[in-house]
């Protein structure tokens, strides 16, 4: 089954103390390229977190966002140094009496100063961060499950234009039956006009029929669209997703169609390669958002 390489999930886990939340958002992209957004507290998971994205996410770009909320809000607070605030804010007062600046914001200045102030959200415990690496695997499944569900539109959408191309092919093979007779007489006529009948060599002129008709045999580029066409729907219905090998088969399918073109010497085959050409294009399109 393929998937989209578009996703979106959200997942979210809590112990009674603090919850997390994990929002993840993707495009398509030739690489992984993960964009991480996280609070200070769990900086430290940053490599877990891209370690895991890279096994369970695979390919996109990938923006995860990660929030929390604790259950006490005063339970991550900035905490105060007393002692060293009191040492600060005595030695700007009588700074202030010598220089004569009875007007300054002297807490203010003293609050600024180096250590005073400390947050307590440098790192989280264990427990802490299982929490967050719980709400992270939730967020992966939905947004996977997300990609599936995408990936079952594609699918449909590619398994359908593929089909129109083998129908086009029918096609060809219904009105090219006239097609190297036509080509015979059309020379032959030709020739005719221009030396004579009298004047050709009936021997020589098989021979070089035979040589220009064999040039313009499209038995061989029927052969390999047909089986490129039969091998892009069974990649397409394998368990897997392989945005890539797709990619490559639809690269051989254009060219058994440019070369059908090219040889056929015919108008109405030329129309329907034509047509061929722009299924395939819309594949290729879409195959840009498989996985």
């Amino acid at each position: 089954m393929i998937k989209s390489m578009t996703g979106y999930g959200i997942g979210s886990q809590e112990n009674g103390k603090v919850k997390y939340t994990v929002e993840l958002k993707s495009l398509n992209s030739k690489f992984l390229e993960l964009n991480l957004r996280l609070p200070k507290a769990v900086s430290d998971r940053e490599f877990a977190i891209r370690s895991e994205s890279s096994k369970l996410i695979e390919r996109g770009k990938v923006n995860v966002t990660v929030t929390v909320e604790y259950v006490d809000q005063t339970a991550k607070a900035s905490s105060i140094n007393t002692a060293l605030l009191k040492k600060y804010y005595e030695q700007l007062q009588e700074i202030a009496v010598q220089v004569g600046d009875k007007n300054a914001n002297l807490l203010d200045m003293a609050l600024n100063m180096p250590e005073v102030v400390s947050s307590n959200e440098d790192v989280v415990d264990e427990e802490e961060g299982k929490v967050l690496m719980e709400a992270f695997y939730r967020a992966v499944d939905r947004f996977n499950q997300f990609r599936q569900d995408e990936g079952g539109i594609l699918k449909s959408d590619l398994e359908s234009r593929v089909h129109l191309i083998l129908s086009y092919l029918t096609e060809v093979e219904s009105v090219e039956g006239d097609r190297i007779p036509l080509i015979r007489e059309r020379i032959s006529h030709y020739l005719n006009e221009a030396v004579g009948k009298e004047n050709v060599d009936m021997n020589r002129f098989e021979q070089e029929i035979i040589f220009y008709i064999d040039k313009l045999d499209i038995t061989e580029e029927k052969v390999r669209l047909r089986s490129h066409c039969n091998y892009f729907i069974q990649a397409l219905n394998a368990s897997d997703s392989n945005g890539k090998k797709l990619g490559f088969i639809s690269q051989e399918m254009g060219r058994e169609i440019n070369t059908l073109g090219s040889k056929a010497n015919d108008a109405n085959i030329q129309q329907i390669v034509v047509r061929m050409k722009e299924e395939l294009e819309k594949v290729k399109e879409q195959l840009l958002n498989v996985l």
